[in-house]
């Protein structure tokens, strides 16, 4: 009996097998939406995370009274965790040495390690716009920019996943992501709209679409060198040096900060955006740029909502509002992950 029940688990495996054979698309198609998935969960993770970030560094600017030192704190401290890490680290090593070899030979552009540039351009930008538009005018501009252009950088394959369709269903879910930030901010942007502070919102758009090539630059480093922290050493290399021109500039300008701020919690934003770097630069090849973007907004939206609930700013607790934006953004992830790719009908080819 057990090798009559053996021979039938055994028959069971081999036609199991064959029909795999026979059909080996199954097999690919299974493997592809479980990446997209779990992709869309760690990017959903990753941008809970961010939440955190925003609040970290904003209390930080506040302390300091320089918000371009703030940055340079947040993207240097991370810097220098990279830094020791690589000291210790063998594949690290070797995932560096391999992101410098392919770029001596071409394998990897130069503008592929210039993502830190676009980071470095948000803060920044942040800085500058915040204080005159307000954070939810800012907040909209940004996930605006980023979704339109996640579009325009997957269509051109500029990401390491290469091309993807642009489809009713992407823009869809795009639009919808917008408009749930935009729902979630709407009593903040009714008390902000008025000319002069919408026309400024072009800085946070731009800021925004800079960060969907950001993250797609990000991805080709880490494709190359097998190694999600060279990805974000890159990153953090090129945007630390940025922002210490800009402060540069700020100090001759401005002076010097306040003081710095005894609370250690306040310098730990840089380790969160290690983790966000990384894993961004992970996932992009099996989410694509759109999909990466709609996913961080939508954990940004979760995190929010729970820091509300459990450590609110001011004793405000959540809106309603940030609660059904939430839905909305993980209903815009499902939809635009349908309009992936051979799925949908492509824009410029309706006719076709």
């Amino acid at each position: 009996m057990p090798r009559a029940g053996g021979g039938a688990q055994w028959h069971a495996m081999a036609t199991a097998s064959t029909d795999r054979m026979r059909d080996p698309d199954t097999s690919t198609a299974s493997t592809s939406t479980a990446r997209r998935v779990w992709g869309a969960v760690l990017a959903v993770s990753a941008g809970m995370g961010m939440s955190v970030q925003a609040r970290v560094n904003g209390q930080l600017s506040v302390e300091l009274g320089d918000s371009a030192l703030a940055a340079v704190v947040s993207f240097g401290g991370g810097l220098v965790l990279l830094l020791c890490w690589l000291a210790i680290s063998r594949s690290m090593r070797a995932g560096t040495r391999t992101a410098l070899g392919a770029l001596r030979s071409g394998t990897l552009r130069p503008w592929h390690v210039l993502g830190g540039v676009a980071g470095a351009a948000y803060v920044l930008g942040q800085s500058l716009t915040v204080g005159v538009i307000g954070v939810a005018l800012f907040t909209v501009g940004v996930v605006a920019g980023q979704t339109v252009s996640g579009l325009f950088v997957d269509r051109f394959g500029l990401g390491p996943s290469g091309k993807e369709p642009t489809t009713w269903l992407r823009v869809a879910g795009a639009a919808l992501t917008v408009a749930a930030v935009g729902g979630a901010l709407a009593g903040d942007i009714a008390a902000q709209a008025d000319p002069a502070r919408i026309a400024m919102l072009a800085l946070p758009f731009a800021a925004g679409a800079g960060m969907a090539v950001q993250q797609a630059f990000n991805g080709h480093v880490n494709a190359v060198s097998g190694s999600a922290l060279t990805a974000a050493l890159v990153n953090f290399t090129t945007g630390t040096t940025v922002l210490v021109l800009a402060w540069l500039v700020s100090l001759a300008v401005n002076g010097p900060p306040n003081g710095w701020p005894a609370n250690p919690v306040l310098y730990l934003g840089g380790l969160v955006g290690i983790v966000f770097i990384a894993t961004a630069s992970f996932v992009v090849s099996w989410i694509g740029v759109l999909l990466l973007g709609l996913s961080t907004v939508a954990g940004q939206l979760i995190g929010s909502l729970l820091m509300d609930v459990f450590i609110p700013a001011a004793g405000e607790g959540p809106a309603v509002s940030t609660v059904v934006a939430c839905g909305v953004a993980l209903v815009a992830i499902a939809i635009a992950s349908l309009g992936g790719r051979k799925r949908g009908r492509r824009f410029g080819r309706l006719s076709s």
